[in-house]
């Protein structure tokens, strides 16, 4: 099922998509989602961020290769930080350049939505917890990242995390290929298996600190291949059984 947030109406509202069509859910998107009437076709439809966070919980240094391309050894543990909801934009919307900044780049990501609070989750017991999955831009000021001695204005500025552009629920996320290109020229290509800590160990890990409320999202880390997103460019990340998430940079 691919359950997502659009404009129906002239309002926000929680919708299945089912090939080219947009439905209206019918009760909670957290528990036995349903689809109701007919909202529109899928080409003509605004879609929103999938889902509305508390936070982003992110991890940095989580595929193998993106470590040794930046040249640094791989965590002992996972490298966690937070982008808050005002950084979340939508599928089609614009990032904005952070003032001050003079370089920003992508990071395509995987993203699990959380379905119901999570806290101190066991160990093999993740997939209870998890609504789905989605396509996430880890959009990252460098010069602020290196200068501040902290991510929060690198990683967290306004517009800084697009999501979308739905929830998938019936997709196995241990393998899929996740790609990402800028103006149509393949940058990122990997697949999520080559993630340092799975899954299951990440949502395990990530709820001894914090509680993951219902929409709450944790991002996975990028692979290999990140660079610029200057002005005017567009980037788009593609993940298997998922789906396609495209923002341009603008100023």
């Amino acid at each position: 099922m691919k359950i997502g947030r659009a404009e129906v109406g002239g309002q926000a509202a929680w919708v299945i998509i089912e090939g080219e069509t947009v439905f209206r859910l019918n009760g909670s998107p957290f528990e036995n989602p349903s689809r109701g009437e007919r909202a529109g076709d899928l080409g003509s439809t605004k879609l929103l961020a999938p889902s509305q966070p508390t936070k982003v919980v992110c991890i940095g240094l989580n595929y193998r290769a993106h470590a040794a391309e930046t040249g640094q050894e791989l965590p002992k543990e996972p490298l966690m930080f937070l982008k808050p909801p005002t950084s979340v934009i939508g599928p089609g919307d614009e990032v904005v350049w952070a003032p001050g900044s003079q370089k920003i780049d992508y990071e395509a990501e995987l993203g699990l939505v959380f379905k119901k609070r999570a806290k101190n989750v066991p160990a093999g017991a993740y997939k209870d917890y998890v609504l789905g999955y989605t396509c996430a831009n880890d959009i990252s000021a460098r010069d602020f990242q290196r200068g501040d001695g902290q991510w929060a204005r690198a990683k967290g500025s306004d517009t800084f995390c697009p999501l979308g552009p739905w929830i998938e629920t019936d997709v196995d996320p241990s393998d899929l290929r996740i790609s990402g290109t800028l103006n149509g020229e393949t940058k990122q290509d990997s697949r999520t298996s080559d993630l340092v800590f799975d899954l299951d160990f990440l949502v395990s890990h990530v709820t001894k600190y914090f509680t993951m409320e219902p929409g709450d999202v944790l991002i996975t880390g990028t692979p290999a291949g990140i660079g610029d997103m200057p002005v005017g460019s567009e980037y788009e990340v593609t993940i298997e059984g998922i789906g396609s998430l495209k923002n341009k940079m603008t100023k």
